[in-house]
């Protein structure tokens, strides 16, 4: 573990390095070769290492997060990163969309979606509640590009 008040000054000492002095402190940090990017790549990942030694590195809980949503894209065989179905947005997150010069705002919840204070298990089932006909209800939020598919 590195001190703060040393974290603290390599961090601003890094937008003044020369890049000799980057890459060798990432030989150090990462114990292998700098990769050929440029500047404000090595600075910045740099900068996430330094503070990352120091203070420890995410949270358990957020790295099955990420392993899950990685788990959850799929390549293509064309070389796209595409979402499976089920892939759903962060609790708490509020998705609006204006149909007909109202706007709707939908909440994220444990459990599914929250709108006009009732609960739903899709956004499809508000999609409809909103419009009267059938939706997509990923499309119909912006969550997802029917055109995509299209093209």
């Amino acid at each position: 573990m590195i001190c703060n008040d040393r974290v603290l000054t390599r961090l601003a000492a890094l937008k003044t390095a020369p890049m000799a002095v980057l890459k060798a402190q990432w030989l150090e940090l990462f114990d292998s070769a700098p990769p050929p990017f440029n500047r404000r790549h090595l600075e910045a990942r740099l900068a996430y290492r330094l503070q990352e030694l120091s203070h420890g590195g995410l949270a358990p809980a957020t790295l099955r997060r990420l392993e899950v949503l990685g788990e959850t894209f799929e390549r293509s065989g064309n070389g796209e990163v595409s979402a499976r179905a089920g892939l759903k947005p962060i609790t708490g997150t509020r998705l609006v969309r204006e149909w007909r010069g109202i706007e709707h705002a939908v909440t994220v919840t444990a459990e599914g979606f929250e709108w006009q204070g009732r609960p739903y298990r899709s956004l499809s089932a508000i999609a409809r509640a909103i419009t009267g006909t059938r939706w997509n209800g990923l499309v119909f939020f912006g969550l997802k590009n029917h055109r995509a598919r299209l093209a």
